[in-house]
């Protein structure tokens, strides 16, 4: 890089991040955090050479076709999904996109392996019961839960994520593992995982199932109502993808009536917004899109998203460009 491009970030980064852009670039921090909205998106793809943007930003097609004055030429994504994106408004504004895949692996799949126990065990509303002085001591058929041991878990998505929640429950947890993937995946450390033909019947058949598919418009709702009727009585749905895969309102309606006996959910359809029937409800463990929240994660996907941005401006091959 010749002359230091202009790079704008949308939210704080880890500090070891931000003090490698600042190395790097003529860089403007969010020293304050705050949501840009698509104003101030539109004013940083106008006056920047390069956006490194987080998934909370709405890439929109009204927002990258802003009169055709955008003078940025990549926008580095701090996320491995982009459902934030236009993709084909992007490819029409000439813009690279780049997210951050691997890294938040083990990460996610510990969040969700978290919301598994959570909900089964009922570790969050026991742990209220007693933060409230409700707790009376031990009793034989108090606090009970549900074992995870010998249970069915299904996997709709069998990627990166699918795959180490499918080792942590297959060898951690001693659990059956069958999954819905658009082709059979062999993995060689869960070989007895079963590939099944539709996620209708990995819905019907597993105990716990637990959603690692991407968000955006194709998938929209693809957890729909008739998906979530043929789950068990007495089976549970675990969601770290997007929240936007399942349809809430039916999801609800299913918990509130028992239908299904509870749900572990990190991710919500319209974040930061939360149903407040969602949150009534005790059989439920729900936490604030996390899944990637270690520090030594959120580092990663910083130092990856640049990866990404120097590599664009020194003509490089970008580690994980998506358009």
């Amino acid at each position: 890089m010749s002359e230091r491009p202009r790079v704008i970030v949308t939210r704080r980064m880890p500090e070891a991040v931000e003090a490698r852009l600042e190395a790097l670039f003529d860089v403007q921090l969010n020293i304050d955090d705050h949501q840009f909205d698509n104003a101030e998106l539109i004013g940083a793809l106008q006056s920047a050479d390069g956006l490194l943007g987080t998934v909370t930003d709405p890439y929109s097609k009204d927002v990258l076709a802003a009169g055709g004055a955008l003078r940025a030429r990549i926008i580095a994504n701090f996320a491995v999904g982009y459902n934030n994106f236009d993709l084909e408004a992007a490819k029409a504004a000439g813009i690279a996109i780049s997210n951050t895949p691997g890294v938040l692996t083990e990460a996610t799949a510990d969040t969700a392996l978290t919301l598994l126990l959570n909900v089964l065990r009922g570790t969050w509303r026991f742990e209220s019961m007693l933060r409230r002085g409700d707790w009376q001591g031990f009793g034989p058929t108090s606090c009970l839960g549900v074992s995870p041991q010998g249970k069915t878990l299904g996997i709709i998505g069998m990627g990166r994520i699918g795959r180490a929640m499918a080792r942590r429950c297959y060898h951690g947890l001693g659990m059956k593992i069958i999954y819905y993937n658009r082709s059979p995946v062999a993995d060689p450390e869960v070989p007895e995982a079963r590939a099944c033909a539709t996620m209708g019947e990995v819905m019907a058949e597993a105990d716990v199932v637990s959603l690692h598919i991407p968000g955006g418009a194709e998938n929209r709702h693809r957890i729909s109502r008739d998906l979530l009727e043929m789950m068990k009585p007495g089976a549970y749905l675990i969601n770290t993808a997007r929240g936007d895969v399942i349809d809430e309102a039916a999801l609800i309606d299913l918990l509130e009536n028992r239908r299904i006996a509870g749900a572990g959910l990190d991710v919500f359809e319209n974040e930061p917004q939360v149903p407040e029937r969602l949150l009534a409800l005790d059989n439920v463990s729900l936490l604030p899109h996390l899944g990637s929240a270690t520090i030594e994660t959120r580092t990663a996907m910083g130092m990856l998203a640049v990866d990404n941005l120097e590599a664009f401006f020194d003509g490089k091959p970008m580690p994980s460009r998506v358009v």
